[in-house]
């Protein structure tokens, strides 16, 4: 305790690393409140999940936040549903057969662009005969334009109002995300929004005693949360959020498991010297020559691309690397010192000499090292995913990236798919490599003072 109170005073002198412990810290309480709040199951659950669980997301929409660098906010997307208090839904009874069931969706809508699209939801119940809906859209200056009549096919159906061509043709040929919301009294080839209380009357004739209806509508908007959505409507956040501990996992356990076990090789071929220490160094040599990128590109394409085979596979082709080399020039100069001639001389077995005494020794001079080989791995996993070589299950940075690319969002200008995730990246990067050059400073004798 007392030699880890000396090093954190020491960290304390230097200003690149504390800012660099108090980055790690954020992610790493980023990944603690991303894993308590959003469980491994349901992150799996919503990011690969369809049209049922984003159903209500609009297609590749910007950050909302990105509205505050523009002269006029792009619209948000909004919802309107049957089950909003301030939606009314009213049953008339026509006959013994047949009911009407009536309800609005006001809304308000105070931006000068246009939405991305229009859709309505309904969900109802009924035996037998299914009920017949009609719609009519009222606009803020007091025009009802009808949006046109539907029989439902089941017990959920969606209507996609912007892909209804017969209300585009009644709308002249515009868009009905742009004709229902455009100003009549602007320019036709440069149509402005009318701002107001727009509202949605939605008349069902229900030929059940006991059927009902239910909906939502859903106003897409092209801006959306703290990160933006992708092509399929998922919400970056989540991708975001998990790739955090992800990364930092795959990061840690591969720096932690490559060292650890190439230092305790590297202090066993010391030790023992003769064919023990040619065999590993022969090893070592073939091992540096083999192409490290393409064998993990060969496995992810031929075999899985499950996330721990290749952290797995990452691990075991770094273990005999030129760090084993290095090591044993260490091990080599511990080993003459006067203590452990005295440990052999009391009987110490190689054992407890290899665990107790070599390795305890320059494990010190190689913290520096190990913390910055995380972001190496971090990288690494985030390269493979670029690749189309990432886990397909898992929501990564590297895997936004791979779909960013994959859609053309650079051709389309939607940079915040790319930077967000990048930007992680490079942060991460960052802050071990600050905190790691820092420590280098610390516990390398060299280096101490400048």
């Amino acid at each position: 305790m007392s030699r880890l109170k000396n090093t954190l005073r020491q960290l304390a002198a230097y200003p690149s690393a504390i800012v660099g412990l108090v980055i790690v810290l954020a992610l790493v309480l980023i990944s603690i409140y991303t894993i308590v709040t959003i469980p491994y199951t349901e992150a799996i659950r919503l990011w690969r999940g369809g049209e049922d669980v984003w159903y209500n997301y609009p297609k590749t929409a910007s950050p909302a936040w990105t509205n505050l660098f523009r002269e006029g906010d792009l619209p948000e997307t909004i919802t309107v549903s049957t089950q909003d208090e301030a939606v009314e839904k009213t049953r008339e009874v026509v006959s013994e057969e047949m009911t009407d069931v009536t309800f609005s969706f006001p809304f308000e809508y105070r931006y000068e662009g246009f939405p991305e699209e229009l859709s309505v939801f309904f969900k109802a119940q009924y035996a037998a005969k299914a009920p017949h809906i009609s719609m009519t859209w009222l606009t803020p200056d007091g025009r009802e334009i009808r949006v046109g009549s539907i029989s439902m096919a089941g017990s959920s159906m969606s209507h996609r109002i912007s892909q209804d061509t017969t209300l585009r043709r009644r709308l002249g040929g515009a868009l009905p995300e742009i004709g229902l919301f455009a100003d009549p009294n602007s320019d036709p080839d440069k149509p402005v929004a009318l701002q107001g209380t727009y509202s949605l009357e939605v008349t069902a004739i229900m030929f059940e005693e006991d059927a009902d209806l239910d909906a939502e509508l859903v106003v897409y908007g092209q801006v959306h949360g703290l990160a933006g959505t992708d092509h399929h409507r998922r919400d970056l956040m989540i991708a975001l959020l998990w790739g955090t501990p992800i990364a930092l996992a795959f990061g840690l356990l591969a720096a932690v498991g490559t060292t650890i076990t190439t230092l305790v090789i590297s202090g066993v071929g010391t030790w023992f010297g003769g064919w023990v220490d040619g065999f590993i160094q022969r090893v070592t040599e073939v091992n540096m020559v083999l192409p490290f990128l393409p064998i993990l590109i060969m496995v992810g394409t031929f075999y899985s691309k499950s996330l721990w085979l290749m952290l797995g596979v990452t691990v075991l082709l770094s273990i005999f690397t030129g760090s084993i080399k290095t090591y044993r020039a260490m091990f080599i100069q511990v080993r003459a010192s006067p203590y452990i001639e005295a440990a052999q001389a009391y009987g110490a077995s190689s054992g407890r000499l290899i665990f107790s005494y070599l390795v305890p020794r320059i494990i010190p001079m190689i913290i520096p090292a190990l913390v910055v080989t995380i972001p190496t791995f971090v990288f690494l996993e985030a390269a493979l995913a670029v690749l189309g070589l990432g886990d397909p299950i898992l929501p990564t940075w590297g895997k936004v990236i791979n779909d960013a690319y994959s859609t053309g969002a650079l051709h389309q200008a939607q940079y915040y798919w790319v930077l967000e995730p990048s930007i992680l990246l490079m942060i991460t990067g960052l802050a071990f490599s600050l905190l790691g050059f820092s420590l280098d400073r610390i516990f390398n004798p060299r280096l101490r003072g400048l």
